[in-house]
């Protein structure tokens, strides 16, 4: 059973449908060569130090490579992810269904042998 404050006025819950369809290139001046997609669902939602969206990947020859200023949680949707931390080489392979934690700090090298596409919650107060 959960414990409510009834004296407290809460936001109404939001649910976005098919937004994952529609995500914007990542600039190709940062990440060369590669094809991602992300975009923010949700962006500090009613203040919120959290912000969820999709990230997509397609192969190409290049890897993308992204450093973590806050952590994240991603849950892989479909496809699969070759992961490298690029400070200290351990690599892993994520699949439909696998959660994925990247504490801050971390130095993350993308590949995917077709296309992969993920959900994930960040803890930032900024939305890019």
């Amino acid at each position: 059973m959960t414990t409510t404050d009834s004296s407290k006025v809460v936001a109404p819950f939001r649910v976005t449908s098919q937004f994952w369809e529609t995500l914007p290139q990542m600039p190709t001046d940062q990440y060369p060569g590669t094809e991602g997609f992300i975009d923010d669902v949700f962006a500090n939602p009613e203040g919120s130090e959290m912000s969820a969206g999709y990230f997509e990947l397609k192969n190409t020859d290049a890897p993308l490579d992204y450093y973590y200023a806050y952590d994240e949680m991603k849950v892989v949707l479909g496809g699969q992810f070759r992961l490298e931390n690029l400070e200290t080489g351990q690599v892993e392979h994520a699949g439909p269904k696998d959660a994925i934690f990247f504490p801050k700090g971390s130095r993350i090298r993308f590949t995917t042998p077709d296309r992969a596409l993920a959900f994930f919650v960040g803890h930032r107060s900024f939305a890019p």
